[in-house]
């Protein structure tokens, strides 16, 4: 039960937060507009690649732009979902924290639902077309577990750069800033991973396939849609299962953020 009311809750939020949004909607259509144009950029430097060198080793153009649109697509959710976390150093520094543990709710409920950032739909739309374009220059047969892996793998993704956002956030517990180095690891990872990870030196692409496990909700879910063999060895099953990864890594962060909250020390203002 406590599980449905959360979930009711945390609903509620976001209707508060999409009517506050709704109020201004020249000014929502005008971000998004703006939002989408800005994103659309980094797509052409990806075309303007390709037509320099044709292909990227084995790699289509269509084949890395339905990899950089799950990923996109998964950022934008990650993104609009978790404001709060984002502006949280200077909440912890306001002393603004307080406020929410005097509440009877999670705070990490509280934050997620403290403003649905609706402009990223800019993001969202723009990785939602390349995808189509690129299934449709692969001429991919879909089927329902295709799609299944496919949403899965959007999930996954949303919910590893959430965890993320979260570790960024957690780190202002200690500094009462979040580290400018973790908005640099989740933007590059946006980038990085919106490549196929096999084209990278060992180092790096272990780093995405290990440490930051961006591979798993990008490049092995990608694999296993196109039916293609995997020049890193892994099997069918493990790209199916790979987004799991992505959830898994989500739990541990929020385990991370508990310990946060448990040392937190109010710095008033």
């Amino acid at each position: 039960m406590r599980i449905f009311n959360n979930i009711y809750v945390y609903g509620r939020f976001l209707e508060i937060s999409i009517r506050s949004q709704m109020q201004y909607r020249l000014s929502f259509v005008m971000l998004s507009v703006a939002h989408l144009l800005a994103t659309a950029v980094e797509f052409l430097a990806v075309v303007v690649l390709f037509n320099r060198f044709g292909s990227l080793t084995e790699w289509e153009l269509g084949e890395v732009a339905f990899m950089y649109g799950i990923v996109n697509i998964a950022f934008s959710v990650s993104d609009a979902a978790t404001r709060g976390f984002d502006v949280f150093g200077a909440m912890v520094k306001a002393g603004d924290f307080d406020r929410l543990l005097t509440r009877p709710r999670s705070t990490v409920l509280q934050l997620a639902g403290q403003e649905l950032t609706l402009r990223r739909v800019g993001r969202f739309l723009q990785g939602l077309i390349i995808l189509i374009w690129a299934s449709n220059e692969m001429n991919l047969d879909w089927t329902v577990l295709d799609a299944g892996l496919g949403i899965f793998a959007v999930l996954g993704g949303a919910a590893l750069f959430a965890g993320l956002i979260v570790i960024q956030a957690t780190i202002a517990f200690w500094s009462t800033e979040s580290l400018e180095v973790m908005n640099s690891l989740t933007y590059g990872g946006v980038f990085a991973t919106s490549y196929p990870v096999s084209i990278y030196r060992s180092w790096f692409r272990d780093f995405f396939i290990y440490i930051v496990p961006l591979a798993s909700v990008s490049y092995f879910p990608t694999l296993a849609i196109m039916g293609r063999t995997d020049s890193l060895g892994s099997t069918t099953l493990f790209q199916y299962l790979s987004p799991l990864i992505g959830i898994t890594f989500l739990a541990i962060t929020l385990q991370f953020w508990r310990i946060g909250v448990r040392h937190y020390r109010s710095t008033g203002s």
